[in-house]
């Protein structure tokens, strides 16, 4: 693979390291005095703040060039990871919470066009599989990590070890973006236009919906393995990594599939099968075995790994090569508000729930909705499109 598909597959793995904070968000929430739902703001705070900066990257990036704000984008993520360990306050987490999205944001938003700007249109599925290969690699690695961290050293390291491995690779970047000279392309559709469109703003939806499901399972199956079932927190992280490491295994194959078949089936099968790996979850009760959570959450990650390679190919190759940054920026946008909105509405769900039914009923009725928002997904990847054959991405 070249380089800057290289690149961009280490950019968000270490992005996606963030993982390593759920598992530590009940000590979190203990050590500030707040509830399990209240610590939900950790996650949103960030969440949207990359979400928004992911688009904006992406636009930037069309005119600055990708490899720049995607450098720019580790430069500040070190810099939040160190500041974590003098944070005095929930409060000062938070401001680092949205610092730390901002840096996340200028690598989410840029790596998808690092990616198909380095390889020609019919292998684009099999570079993004790639990236997401990496992404997957640190959601799974970064629960391990996290139980690790926690038990040996407290919350505050789920963020701190972070610090010189961003810093590390911003050298890196920086180095291969000095010798690389990228020239800005100027396309002939506007921006506005190329969004506007009814099959653009499909793929932006299934991508919302798909993760406003998975995030369920980012929220509360911490709390299930270490409140509910008494789970130490290394073997809640192992258990917990199952779906982001079945992601990891399926990105690359989809990425194959969408190359060789096209996207749009593989998509709604992997929508249907995150469907099915949600409502298993939302079976559970206390006399499960943590082996029906783990085919779950094994259920899930294959979904999503399936849904989202398929689905970032298909937005990617409907924006023109000048686009290429707004068009991953983009993506990244349908995701992350996706995340963010799981994450409110789950919150809200559990907590409504909670003081009359108890944690596990709970527990039940926030997975049920997450399994209603992913089946919608199904039926809308389903509709026809109801347009002409899609653009190629040469334009």
């Amino acid at each position: 693979m070249p380089a800057p598909v290289v690149l961009a597959s280490i950019g968000v793995l270490v992005v996606s390291l963030d993982s390593s904070l759920n598992i530590a968000l009940p000590d979190m929430a203990a050590a500030f005095g707040i509830s399990a739902s209240a610590i939900r703001w950790v996650i949103i705070y960030y969440v949207l703040t990359y979400a928004l900066t992911a688009f904006a990257a992406g636009v930037l990036a069309d005119h600055l060039g990708a490899d720049r704000v995607f450098t720019a984008g580790f430069w500040l993520s070190g810099i939040a990871f160190a500041a974590y360990l003098a944070s005095p306050s929930f409060a000062a987490v938070l401001a680092l919470r949205v610092a730390q999205g901002v840096g996340g944001g200028l690598i989410y938003g840029t790596a998808p066009a690092l990616v198909t700007q380095a390889l020609p249109r019919e292998r684009h599925g099999r570079g993004l599989g790639v990236m997401s290969l990496g992404l997957g690699a640190g959601m799974t690695v970064g629960p391990v990590l996290g139980g690790l961290l926690v038990y040996a050293f407290g919350w505050r390291a789920v963020f701190v070890y972070r610090a010189p491995i961003a810093i590390g690779v911003a050298m890196v970047a920086m180095a291969w973006t000095a010798r690389s000279r990228t020239r800005s392309r100027v396309s002939r559709m506007p921006l506005s236009r190329a969004i506007l469109r009814v099959k653009v703003l499909r793929y932006a939806a299934l991508a919302f919906l798909a993760n406003y499901a998975q995030f369920a399972i980012w929220l509360l199956v911490p709390f299930y393995l270490v409140t509910a079932r008494a789970v130490p927190p290394l073997a809640g992280g192992l258990l917990f990594a199952l779906t982001p490491f079945t992601t990891a295994l399926t990105a690359p194959s989809a990425g194959w599939a969408a190359d060789r078949m096209g996207a749009r089936w593989p998509a709604v099968v992997g929508l249907a099968v995150e469907t099915f790996g949600l409502f298993a979850i939302s079976r559970l009760d206390i006399e499960s075995t943590l082996a029906q959570l783990a085919v779950g959450l094994v259920l899930v990650g294959l979904g999503v790994g399936i849904f989202q390679v398929s689905n970032l190919a298909e937005m990617m190759s409907a924006f023109p090569r000048a686009q290429q940054g707004a068009a991953g920026g983009l993506a990244f946008l349908g995701r992350t508000l996706g995340s963010a909105a799981g994450v409110q509405i789950t919150a809200m769900l559990f907590d409504a729930r909670l003081p009359a039914e108890g944690f596990l009923r709970a527990f039940q009725w926030a997975f049920l909705g997450a399994t209603a928002a992913a089946g919608l997904a199904v039926v809308i990847g389903l509709m026809p499109v109801g347009e002409r054959a899609r653009e190629t991405a040469s334009a």
